[in-house]
């Protein structure tokens, strides 16, 4: 069961002002950086990851009780994985109360902008998760397919309950409200495949973060050029 927290000593400043919807606006950068800065000091990064066989044949992650994988572009990014790591990624509940004081405070864009902070700042710790992981995969001979979570393409978000149990994120405190929705609110879980690296990726492989999601009006959409990782705002209310 590794457990990750190492700290985060910085939040990039670009990624928060794309998740706050800024895009090319002109906007106060030192605002923005005041806000990545504050994410920083406030994340409390803790990760949690599980590797289980996969059986590509049938779709299913081979644990107990055994998870089968539902849906078409997830079967197809899996496709000659012989293994799956499940995560789980949390920055706390700090960043989501300090929010809530900005915006109570009648600091509206403020608020907005930590908020957009934490976002990049839980994306930054499952990236750090991913580069923990890489070693063991490669000394075993894998590759790793890029993460992809619940509510990516048709892969639907009532999938949550398996990815907490088999990442045991209730371990760093992460776990789902009625609504099947993350809390901590900043949190991620995802499944990363492992494939031997003779054996090669789908031939027209999914493409990747903003790419397979379907909100194409979103504010923090990425250029589909180069998109890679989680989007968090699929698992947020």
């Amino acid at each position: 069961m590794p457990i990750y927290n190492a700290p985060l000593p910085k939040v990039d400043a670009a990624e928060t002002r794309r998740y706050a919807g800024l895009k090319s606006a002109v906007f106060d950068e030192e605002k923005i950086r005041q806000a990545a800065d504050e994410a920083a000091l406030l994340a409390a990064p803790r990760g949690i990851w599980q590797q289980y066989p996969y059986d590509s044949e049938r779709h299913t992650v081979v644990a107990a009780p055994e998870f089968p994988i539902v849906g078409r572009s997830i079967e197809k990014h899996l496709q000659g994985c012989e293994a799956v790591i499940i995560l789980a990624a949390t920055v706390g509940e700090s960043i989501e109360e300090a929010v809530t004081q900005h915006f109570n405070a009648g600091e509206y864009a403020y608020a907005v902008l930590l908020d957009a902070a934490a976002t990049a700042a839980v994306e930054q710790v499952a990236d750090a998760m991913e580069k923990t992981m890489r070693p063991a995969a490669a000394r075993s001979g894998c590759t790793m397919r890029w993460r992809y979570s619940p509510g990516y393409g048709d892969w639907p978000l009532t999938e949550q309950p398996h990815l907490i149990r088999l990442s045991q994120a209730e371990e760093i405190g992460i776990h789902l409200t009625e609504s099947l929705m993350l809390w901590p609110r900043k949190s991620i879980t995802a499944i990363i495949g492992l494939a031997k690296k003779d054996i090669a990726a789908p031939k027209k492989p999914s493409p990747s973060g903003c790419a397979v999601c379907a909100k194409t009006d979103c504010l923090a959409r990425r250029s589909l050029t180069g998109s890679v990782g989680s989007c968090p705002l699929e698992q947020e209310p």
